[in-house]
């Protein structure tokens, strides 16, 4: 528990320090929802009805634009060899760097979503349903995303492949996340939804860790 502490607490002091890590996905978040009135309509019938759809992938792919550098700095400054022939556990590692990951993009952007609902005209009955699904969708894909940051540690430019690696499994995430705030629009239950959504955290969170592990291993090694 001391190394998964001090993991967390190392990567939100570094965090904190370098804001551009934390500032550039929640500024990518806000401009993409701010230029879909632009680009389709500002008419309040039609934001309203798009509106779970746009946030969701607005928030999936600020959290794809934050996973190149979730092991690229331990990985550059020897940290994860050191790690790998050490007797701490690489799974470990995973679920600390995963959850510091979660509380820079993914919780900030479920606390930053009430507002962009507003200027989207979301229904207020709906925005609970938002950050709900939110909170329990956004640790998935920080989990999964790890997996294809664990891959591409190794290359210079391996952004992209993340991308390709982990967007067809976000698919479930986005369809029930969205969702479950189109239900909320509609004044229907939530609540199939968001246990959907919690069940395939929970499974994100049992294998997760230990395929982040073996593909670090996979990654230092080659």
């Amino acid at each position: 528990m001391n190394f998964f502490t001090a993991i967390v607490r190392r990567d939100l002091v570094l965090a904190l320090r370098n804001r551009n890590e934390v500032v550039n996905p929640l500024a990518f978040f806000m401009i993409v929802i701010a230029l879909f009135p632009l680009a389709v309509s500002p008419e309040t019938a039609v934001l309203s009805k798009i509106a779970p759809g746009i946030i969701w992938v607005a928030a999936l792919l600020a959290t794809l634009l934050s996973l190149d550098g979730l092991f690229k700095s331990d990985f550059d400054d020897g940290s994860l060899e050191q790690i790998l022939v050490s007797p701490q556990s690489l799974a470990l590692l995973a679920i600390g760097k995963v959850l510091s990951h979660w509380l820079m993009s993914g919780f900030l952007l479920a606390l930053l979503s009430p507002l962009l609902a507003i200027m989207l005209f979301l229904p207020s009955q709906a925005v609970g349903a938002l950050v709900g699904s939110l909170l329990l969708g956004t640790p998935t894909l920080s989990l999964i995303g790890a997996i294809g940051a664990a891959l591409t540690v190794g290359l210079r430019k391996g952004g992209v492949l993340i991308s390709l690696l982990v967007l067809p499994l976000y698919i479930p995430v986005l369809i029930f996340g969205a969702g479950a705030v189109q239900a909320g629009v509609m004044g229907m239950p939530i609540a199939g939804y968001l246990a959907l959504l919690g069940a395939m955290m929970v499974f994100s969170l049992m294998f997760a860790p230990f395929a982040i592990a073996a593909a670090l291993k996979l990654s230092i090694r080659n």
